[in-house]
C-alpha cells in the first residue's frame, strides 16, 4: 500500500473527502516526524512505538577497494510493534 491507497482508504473509512483524508494523513506525518525531531517518542497503544536510536561510529569497508573507511554515528527512526498489531498480522 502506498500513500495515495492509504489516503484512499482513510477517506472510505471515515466517510471523509479524499482531500481531506490527504490533509489528516500528511498532518499525521508530519507529527510522528517533528516528534521524532525532538528526540521524542510517539506511542501508539496497540498499534506501536515510534523512537529515535542513536547509532554509534564505526569503522566499514568500500566493497570495491576494500579500504577501509569511517562511518559517522547517526540517530536513526525505529518503529516497534505494539501486541495487537503483532496479534493481527499473525
Amino acid at each position: 500500500m502506498n500513500k495515495s491507497e492509504l489516503i484512499e482508504a482513510v477517506a472510505a473509512s471515515a466517510d471523509i473527502p479524499k482531500a481531506a483524508a490527504g490533509r489528516a494523513v500528511d498532518a499525521m506525518v508530519d507529527a510522528i516526524t517533528g516528534a521524532l525531531k525532538s528526540d521524542d517518542q510517539v506511542v501508539l497503544v496497540g498499534f506501536g512505538t515510534f523512537s529515535v536510536k542513536e547509532r554509534a561510529a564505526r569503522t566499514g569497508r568500500n566493497p570495491q577497494t576494500g579500504q577501509p573507511i569511517e562511518i559517522a554515528a547517526a540517530k536513526i527512526p525505529s518503529f516497534k510493534p505494539g501486541k495487537a498489531l503483532k496479534d493481527a498480522v499473525n
